[in-house]
């Protein structure tokens, strides 16, 4: 995940990395795949671990994919999982979504997943990745959003207080938690026209007990040992007590035979 200003406030800890190697083209990037052709040049910004960026160079066996992260970390693993695959046309390179080093108009599609929401200025980093699109290229953008996405049964306070902390916690660092409505005002604000943007939304559902464990498991990870717990102790959103109560809360929603829960994102294709 990329972010100039060290924002992303969970870290790259070993939870968070799981959880980002779970994500492929099919379940985080659907809305854009039906434009791919077998051609395209393609810039992934917030590889993470480049699990959705490996997919979409499987897509484009005649172009290429860049995936960049601010992460050394995320950029080492993205690299080892390409060679295990044996693709050719990707790399990765460490990066600043706000800055990027390539040429104008060098890329057919400007791809990013979960990437505005953590940084500092999203519309500043829009009108950078507008610069590197071609004529008729396509920029893509998916990001969650937390207020759109208490949606657990049964119903459970401590989750819902914890989701509260955490929203405040990430615009304390400059992040915008529901970055999924904002998507079109941010790219209309960067310079783009809105005849231009389509606008959707998509859903992941936790309701098979794999599911729930993966998506507690998730939350647990980042509150046991994750940069996540530091920030909100040192923030002041949360004290000790606070966070073993979240994490109790969610062992407890995933264990229930009738948990189930949502998560809404927004997405935008901008067509150029």
């Amino acid at each position: 995940m990329a972010q100039r200003d060290n924002l992303y406030i969970s870290g790259h800890s070993k939870s968070t990395l799981d959880w980002h190697s779970a994500r492929s083209a099919a379940n985080s990037a659907a809305y854009l795949l039906a434009s791919i052709r077998p051609d395209m040049h393609i810039l992934d910004i917030g590889c993470g671990p480049g699990t959705i960026t490996a997919d979409l160079a499987v897509l484009v066996p005649q172009g290429s994919v860049i995936g960049i992260d601010l992460s050394p970390e995320a950029i080492e693993e993205s690299r080892s999982m390409a060679a295990k695959r044996s693709l050719k046309n990707i790399s990765f390179e460490v990066g600043d979504a706000h800055e990027l080093c390539f040429p104008d108009h060098k890329f057919d599609v400007v791809h990013a997943h979960q990437v505005l929401q953590h940084i500092s200025d999203p519309i500043q980093a829009l009108r950078e990745w507008h610069r590197l699109i071609k004529p008729a290229g396509i920029l893509a953008c998916r990001e969650g959003d937390y207020g759109s996405s208490a949606t657990f049964y049964p119903a459970n306070q401590d989750i819902a207080e914890f989701q509260n902390v955490y929203q405040k916690a990430a615009r304390a660092r400059s992040g915008e938690p529901n970055g999924g409505r904002h998507l079109v005002a941010w790219a209309r604000a960067a310079g783009i026209g809105r005849p231009n943007i389509t606008a959707t939304a998509s859903v992941w559902c936790f309701s098979a007990p794999e599911s729930r464990t993966c998506w507690s498991n998730l939350w647990v990870g980042r509150l046991t040992d994750s940069p996540l717990r530091d920030n909100l102790i040192n923030g002041g959103f949360a004290a000790e007590e606070d966070i073993d109560r979240y994490i109790k809360a969610w062992r407890e929603w995933a264990a229930e035979e009738d948990a189930w829960a949502t998560f809404v994102h927004g997405e935008i294709l901008c067509h150029l």
